[in-house]
Protein backbone atom coordinates (compact mmCIF):
# COMPACT_ATOMS: atom_id res chain seq x y z
CA UNK A 1 0.00 0.00 0.00
CA UNK A 2 1.15 3.56 -0.63
CA UNK A 3 2.39 5.81 2.14
CA UNK A 4 -0.10 8.21 3.68
CA UNK A 5 1.96 11.20 2.57
CA UNK A 6 2.23 10.14 -1.05
CA UNK A 7 1.15 13.60 -2.22
CA UNK A 8 4.37 15.36 -3.27
CA UNK A 9 6.29 12.65 -1.36
CA UNK A 10 7.05 15.01 1.51
CA UNK A 11 6.63 12.63 4.47
CA UNK A 12 10.29 12.84 5.37
CA UNK A 13 10.57 16.63 5.26
CA UNK A 14 10.78 18.55 8.56
CA UNK A 15 7.41 20.05 9.43
CA UNK A 16 8.55 23.67 9.11
CA UNK A 17 9.81 23.00 5.57
CA UNK A 18 6.53 21.36 4.57
CA UNK A 19 4.84 24.55 5.70
CA UNK A 20 7.14 26.67 3.55
CA UNK A 21 6.64 24.55 0.44
CA UNK A 22 2.87 24.40 0.66
CA UNK A 23 2.09 27.98 1.63
CA UNK A 24 -0.48 28.50 -1.11
CA UNK A 25 -2.74 25.58 -0.25
CA UNK A 26 -6.28 26.49 0.73
CA UNK A 27 -6.26 24.08 3.68
CA UNK A 28 -9.67 22.84 2.63
CA UNK A 29 -9.23 19.64 4.63
CA UNK A 30 -9.74 21.67 7.81
CA UNK A 31 -6.54 20.56 9.54
CA UNK A 32 -5.62 24.13 10.42
CA UNK A 33 -9.15 25.35 11.00
CA UNK A 34 -11.41 22.53 12.18
CA UNK A 35 -15.04 23.46 11.78
CA UNK A 36 -14.51 26.27 9.26
CA UNK A 37 -16.34 29.61 9.34
CA UNK A 38 -19.34 29.98 11.64
CA UNK A 39 -21.57 32.61 13.17
CA UNK A 40 -21.31 32.96 16.93
CA UNK A 41 -23.83 34.41 19.34
CA UNK A 42 -22.92 37.45 21.41
CA UNK A 43 -23.43 35.31 24.51
CA UNK A 44 -20.83 32.79 23.29
CA UNK A 45 -18.23 35.48 22.66
CA UNK A 46 -19.00 37.24 25.92
CA UNK A 47 -18.37 33.96 27.75
CA UNK A 48 -15.21 33.26 25.74
CA UNK A 49 -13.68 36.62 26.68
CA UNK A 50 -14.83 36.60 30.33
CA UNK A 51 -17.34 39.34 29.66
CA UNK A 52 -14.97 41.28 27.37
CA UNK A 53 -12.66 41.69 30.33
CA UNK A 54 -9.95 44.33 30.07
CA UNK A 55 -7.52 41.61 31.19
CA UNK A 56 -8.11 39.90 27.85
CA UNK A 57 -7.45 42.92 25.63
CA UNK A 58 -4.62 42.25 23.17
CA UNK A 59 -4.92 45.41 21.04
CA UNK A 60 -1.58 47.20 21.17
CA UNK A 61 -3.38 50.43 22.04
CA UNK A 62 -5.54 48.72 24.66
CA UNK A 63 -8.96 50.13 25.42
CA UNK A 64 -8.04 53.33 23.56
CA UNK A 65 -8.23 51.51 20.23
CA UNK A 66 -11.38 52.45 18.25
CA UNK A 67 -12.09 48.74 17.74
CA UNK A 68 -10.80 46.53 20.54
CA UNK A 69 -9.36 43.03 20.07
CA UNK A 70 -9.71 40.46 22.87
CA UNK A 71 -8.29 37.01 23.31
CA UNK A 72 -10.77 34.35 24.29
CA UNK A 73 -11.37 30.65 24.49
CA UNK A 74 -14.28 28.70 23.04
CA UNK A 75 -14.90 26.08 25.70
CA UNK A 76 -16.77 23.62 23.50
CA UNK A 77 -13.74 22.93 21.30
CA UNK A 78 -11.01 24.25 23.61
CA UNK A 79 -9.84 26.73 20.97
CA UNK A 80 -8.13 30.07 21.62
CA UNK A 81 -9.50 32.89 19.49
CA UNK A 82 -9.05 36.60 18.81
CA UNK A 83 -12.27 38.63 18.92
CA UNK A 84 -12.46 42.07 17.32
CA UNK A 85 -15.34 44.14 18.68
CA UNK A 86 -16.21 47.13 16.51
CA UNK A 87 -17.54 50.40 17.81
CA UNK A 88 -21.24 50.93 17.29
CA UNK A 89 -20.86 53.22 14.26
CA UNK A 90 -18.37 51.11 12.29
CA UNK A 91 -20.83 48.87 10.43
CA UNK A 92 -24.34 50.37 10.30
CA UNK A 93 -25.33 48.00 7.48
CA UNK A 94 -25.62 44.54 9.03
CA UNK A 95 -26.12 42.86 5.66
CA UNK A 96 -22.89 44.31 4.29
CA UNK A 97 -21.02 43.24 7.41
CA UNK A 98 -22.22 39.65 7.09
CA UNK A 99 -21.46 39.55 3.37
CA UNK A 100 -17.93 40.81 3.93
CA UNK A 101 -17.29 38.49 6.88
CA UNK A 102 -18.54 35.43 5.01
CA UNK A 103 -16.44 36.30 1.96
CA UNK A 104 -13.24 36.81 3.96
CA UNK A 105 -14.13 33.72 6.00
CA UNK A 106 -13.82 31.61 2.85
CA UNK A 107 -10.08 32.30 2.68
CA UNK A 108 -7.85 29.63 4.16
CA UNK A 109 -4.09 29.99 4.04
CA UNK A 110 -1.22 29.47 6.45
CA UNK A 111 0.13 32.93 5.72
CA UNK A 112 -3.05 34.46 7.18
CA UNK A 113 -4.46 34.67 10.68
CA UNK A 114 -7.67 33.25 9.24
CA UNK A 115 -11.17 34.51 9.96
CA UNK A 116 -13.17 31.68 11.52
CA UNK A 117 -16.39 33.41 12.50
CA UNK A 118 -18.40 36.53 13.21
CA UNK A 119 -21.29 37.86 15.26
CA UNK A 120 -23.98 40.31 14.21
CA UNK A 121 -26.63 41.00 16.85
CA UNK A 122 -28.41 44.32 17.16
CA UNK A 123 -25.72 47.01 16.94
CA UNK A 124 -22.94 44.58 17.85
CA UNK A 125 -20.43 43.63 15.13
CA UNK A 126 -17.64 41.19 16.02
CA UNK A 127 -15.10 39.17 14.07
CA UNK A 128 -13.48 35.96 15.29
CA UNK A 129 -10.04 34.87 14.08
CA UNK A 130 -7.34 32.38 14.94
CA UNK A 131 -5.39 33.54 17.98
CA UNK A 132 -1.71 34.25 17.34
CA UNK A 133 0.23 33.88 20.62
CA UNK A 134 3.55 35.54 19.77
CA UNK A 135 2.61 39.21 19.40
CA UNK A 136 3.03 41.58 16.46
CA UNK A 137 5.81 42.61 14.10
CA UNK A 138 5.61 46.07 15.65
CA UNK A 139 6.51 44.59 19.03
CA UNK A 140 9.40 42.51 17.71
CA UNK A 141 10.79 45.15 15.37
CA UNK A 142 10.25 48.47 17.13
CA UNK A 143 10.00 47.48 20.80
CA UNK A 144 12.36 44.54 21.11
CA UNK A 145 14.09 43.61 24.34
CA UNK A 146 17.64 42.18 24.42
CA UNK A 147 17.68 40.81 20.86
CA UNK A 148 16.80 42.66 17.62
CA UNK A 149 15.15 40.68 14.85
CA UNK A 150 17.73 38.77 12.82
CA UNK A 151 18.34 39.57 9.16
CA UNK A 152 17.24 36.10 8.03
CA UNK A 153 13.96 36.52 9.90
CA UNK A 154 13.34 39.95 8.39
CA UNK A 155 13.76 38.47 4.92
CA UNK A 156 11.39 35.64 5.85
CA UNK A 157 8.78 38.10 7.11
CA UNK A 158 8.94 39.98 3.81
CA UNK A 159 8.54 36.80 1.76
CA UNK A 160 5.71 35.33 3.83
CA UNK A 161 3.75 38.57 3.67
CA UNK A 162 4.27 38.81 -0.08
CA UNK A 163 2.95 35.24 -0.29
CA UNK A 164 -0.07 36.26 1.79
CA UNK A 165 -0.82 39.15 -0.57
CA UNK A 166 -0.35 36.91 -3.61
CA UNK A 167 -2.82 34.39 -2.19
CA UNK A 168 -5.39 37.08 -1.38
CA UNK A 169 -5.04 38.55 -4.87
CA UNK A 170 -5.57 35.11 -6.42
CA UNK A 171 -8.84 34.86 -4.49
CA UNK A 172 -10.12 38.27 -5.56
CA UNK A 173 -9.28 40.02 -2.26
CA UNK A 174 -6.40 42.24 -3.39
CA UNK A 175 -7.44 45.20 -1.22
CA UNK A 176 -5.98 45.38 2.27
CA UNK A 177 -6.65 48.29 4.59
CA UNK A 178 -3.91 49.77 6.77
CA UNK A 179 -1.21 47.26 5.89
CA UNK A 180 1.40 47.86 8.60
CA UNK A 181 3.51 46.21 11.29
CA UNK A 182 0.58 46.04 13.72
CA UNK A 183 -1.33 43.83 11.27
CA UNK A 184 1.38 41.16 11.21
CA UNK A 185 1.13 38.51 13.91
CA UNK A 186 3.33 35.58 14.88
CA UNK A 187 1.86 32.11 15.34
CA UNK A 188 2.86 29.24 17.64
CA UNK A 189 5.69 28.29 15.26
CA UNK A 190 7.08 31.82 15.17
CA UNK A 191 5.88 32.33 11.59
CA UNK A 192 4.47 35.72 10.58
CA UNK A 193 0.87 35.88 9.43
CA UNK A 194 -1.20 38.69 8.00
CA UNK A 195 -4.28 39.55 10.04
CA UNK A 196 -7.51 38.84 8.18
CA UNK A 197 -9.14 41.87 9.81
CA UNK A 198 -7.56 44.22 7.27
CA UNK A 199 -9.31 42.38 4.44
CA UNK A 200 -12.69 43.65 5.64
CA UNK A 201 -13.84 46.82 3.93
CA UNK A 202 -16.83 48.74 5.21
CA UNK A 203 -17.70 50.49 1.98
CA UNK A 204 -18.21 49.11 -1.49
CA UNK A 205 -16.19 51.79 -3.27
CA UNK A 206 -12.91 51.22 -1.44
CA UNK A 207 -13.02 54.44 0.60
CA UNK A 208 -11.79 52.95 3.83
CA UNK A 209 -8.24 53.86 4.78
CA UNK A 210 -6.81 55.51 7.84
CA UNK A 211 -3.13 55.96 8.52
CA UNK A 212 -0.50 58.63 9.13
CA UNK A 213 -0.52 60.86 6.04
CA UNK A 214 3.28 60.58 5.75
CA UNK A 215 2.84 56.88 4.97
CA UNK A 216 -0.29 57.11 2.82
CA UNK A 217 -0.15 56.08 -0.87
CA UNK A 218 -0.13 59.23 -3.03
CA UNK A 219 -3.15 58.13 -5.08
CA UNK A 220 -5.21 57.83 -1.91
CA UNK A 221 -4.43 61.46 -1.09
CA UNK A 222 -5.66 62.39 -4.57
CA UNK A 223 -8.76 60.21 -4.85
CA UNK A 224 -9.59 58.84 -1.39
CA UNK A 225 -9.63 55.33 -2.84
CA UNK A 226 -7.62 52.23 -2.02
CA UNK A 227 -6.43 50.12 -4.95
CA UNK A 228 -4.35 46.92 -5.17
CA UNK A 229 -1.40 49.15 -6.06
CA UNK A 230 -1.94 51.07 -2.81
CA UNK A 231 -1.34 47.84 -0.91
CA UNK A 232 1.97 47.38 -2.74
CA UNK A 233 2.96 50.91 -1.70
CA UNK A 234 2.24 50.00 1.92
CA UNK A 235 4.31 46.84 1.46
CA UNK A 236 7.17 49.12 0.44
CA UNK A 237 6.86 51.05 3.70
CA UNK A 238 6.97 47.72 5.54
CA UNK A 239 10.22 46.82 3.74
CA UNK A 240 11.64 50.10 5.05
CA UNK A 241 10.57 49.08 8.56
CA UNK A 242 12.38 45.75 8.18
CA UNK A 243 15.51 47.40 6.79
CA UNK A 244 15.77 50.12 9.39
CA UNK A 245 14.08 48.78 12.51
CA UNK A 246 12.26 52.12 12.58
CA UNK A 247 9.15 53.60 11.00
CA UNK A 248 10.73 55.94 8.44
CA UNK A 249 8.56 58.18 6.23
CA UNK A 250 8.89 57.01 2.61
CA UNK A 251 9.82 60.49 1.37
CA UNK A 252 12.85 60.61 3.66
CA UNK A 253 13.88 57.06 2.73
CA UNK A 254 13.60 57.79 -0.99
CA UNK A 255 15.82 60.86 -0.58
CA UNK A 256 18.50 58.63 0.96
CA UNK A 257 18.08 56.03 -1.77
CA UNK A 258 18.36 58.61 -4.56
CA UNK A 259 21.49 59.94 -2.90
CA UNK A 260 22.90 56.40 -2.85
CA UNK A 261 23.07 56.55 0.94
CA UNK A 262 21.01 53.43 1.45
CA UNK A 263 23.35 52.12 4.17
CA UNK A 264 22.08 54.98 6.32
CA UNK A 265 18.69 53.27 6.18
CA UNK A 266 19.99 50.03 7.67
CA UNK A 267 19.41 49.11 11.29
CA UNK A 268 22.75 49.59 13.05
CA UNK A 269 22.13 46.36 14.95
CA UNK A 270 22.40 44.45 11.66
CA UNK A 271 25.94 45.63 10.97
CA UNK A 272 28.06 42.70 9.84
CA UNK A 273 25.05 40.37 9.53
CA UNK A 274 24.00 41.02 5.94
CA UNK A 275 25.72 41.42 2.59
CA UNK A 276 25.64 44.73 0.76
CA UNK A 277 24.22 42.92 -2.27
CA UNK A 278 21.23 41.64 -0.28
CA UNK A 279 20.70 45.02 1.34
CA UNK A 280 20.88 46.75 -2.02
CA UNK A 281 18.37 44.33 -3.53
CA UNK A 282 15.86 44.86 -0.73
CA UNK A 283 16.25 48.63 -0.94
CA UNK A 284 15.73 48.45 -4.70
CA UNK A 285 12.55 46.43 -4.20
CA UNK A 286 11.25 48.91 -1.62
CA UNK A 287 11.95 51.75 -4.04
CA UNK A 288 9.94 50.00 -6.77
CA UNK A 289 7.00 49.54 -4.40
CA UNK A 290 7.11 53.23 -3.47
CA UNK A 291 6.90 54.58 -7.02
CA UNK A 292 4.65 57.63 -7.25
CA UNK A 293 2.82 56.24 -10.27
CA UNK A 294 0.80 53.23 -9.17
CA UNK A 295 1.17 51.44 -12.51
CA UNK A 296 4.96 51.35 -12.09
CA UNK A 297 4.82 49.26 -8.91
CA UNK A 298 5.31 45.47 -8.98
CA UNK A 299 2.45 43.09 -8.25
CA UNK A 300 2.39 40.58 -5.39
CA UNK A 301 3.59 37.72 -7.57
CA UNK A 302 6.64 39.75 -8.61
CA UNK A 303 7.39 40.45 -4.94
CA UNK A 304 7.44 36.72 -4.19
CA UNK A 305 9.72 36.09 -7.16
CA UNK A 306 12.14 38.82 -6.05
CA UNK A 307 12.23 37.82 -2.37
CA UNK A 308 12.54 34.04 -2.72
CA UNK A 309 16.24 33.93 -3.76
CA UNK A 310 17.19 36.31 -0.92
CA UNK A 311 16.16 33.88 1.82
CA UNK A 312 18.75 32.81 4.41
CA UNK A 313 18.88 30.00 6.98
CA UNK A 314 15.90 28.33 5.36
CA UNK A 315 16.50 25.13 7.37
CA UNK A 316 16.10 26.99 10.68
CA UNK A 317 12.54 27.16 12.07
CA UNK A 318 11.14 30.63 12.67
CA UNK A 319 10.69 30.12 16.41
CA UNK A 320 14.45 29.53 16.68
CA UNK A 321 15.28 32.68 14.73
CA UNK A 322 12.73 34.62 16.78
CA UNK A 323 13.59 33.14 20.16
CA UNK A 324 9.90 32.56 20.90
CA UNK A 325 8.14 29.64 22.60
CA UNK A 326 7.09 26.81 20.31
CA UNK A 327 4.00 24.65 20.13
CA UNK A 328 0.37 24.82 21.15
CA UNK A 329 -0.10 26.26 24.61
CA UNK A 330 -2.22 28.78 26.45
CA UNK A 331 -1.47 32.52 26.10
CA UNK A 332 -0.56 32.57 29.79
CA UNK A 333 2.02 29.80 29.27
CA UNK A 334 3.41 31.61 26.22
CA UNK A 335 3.87 34.79 28.26
CA UNK A 336 5.64 32.84 31.03
CA UNK A 337 7.95 31.09 28.55
CA UNK A 338 8.76 34.39 26.85
CA UNK A 339 9.66 35.97 30.20
CA UNK A 340 11.94 33.05 31.03
CA UNK A 341 13.65 33.25 27.64
CA UNK A 342 14.26 36.97 28.09
CA UNK A 343 15.85 36.34 31.48
CA UNK A 344 18.13 33.74 29.91
CA UNK A 345 19.04 36.12 27.09
CA UNK A 346 20.17 38.67 29.68
CA UNK A 347 23.20 36.43 30.20
CA UNK A 348 24.02 36.64 26.48
CA UNK A 349 23.65 40.29 25.43
CA UNK A 350 23.58 40.99 21.72
CA UNK A 351 25.76 43.50 19.92
CA UNK A 352 23.02 46.05 20.50
CA UNK A 353 22.29 44.80 24.01
CA UNK A 354 22.92 48.23 25.47
CA UNK A 355 19.72 49.40 23.76
CA UNK A 356 17.28 47.58 25.99
CA UNK A 357 14.11 49.06 24.58
CA UNK A 358 13.65 50.66 21.21
CA UNK A 359 10.65 52.93 20.91
CA UNK A 360 8.83 53.63 17.71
Amino acid sequence: MGARCSKLSLCWWPSHLKSNLNYSSDLENGELLPGGFREYSLEQLRAATSGFSSDNIVSEHGEKAPNVVYRGKIQEDDRWIAVKRFNKSAWPDSRQFLEEARAVGQLRNERLANLIGCCCEGEERLLVAEFMPNETLSKHLFHWENQPMKWAMRLRVALYLAQALEYCSSKGRALYHDFNAYRILFDQDGNPRLSCFGLMKNSRDGKSYSTNLAFTPPEYLRTGRVTPESVIYSFGTLLLDLLSGKHIPPSHALDLIRGKNFLMLMDSCLEGHFSNDDGTELVRLASRCLQYEARERPNAKSLVTALTPLQKDTQVPSYILMGTPHGTQSPEQTMWDTTMMRELQMSFPSKCGQIRYRKR
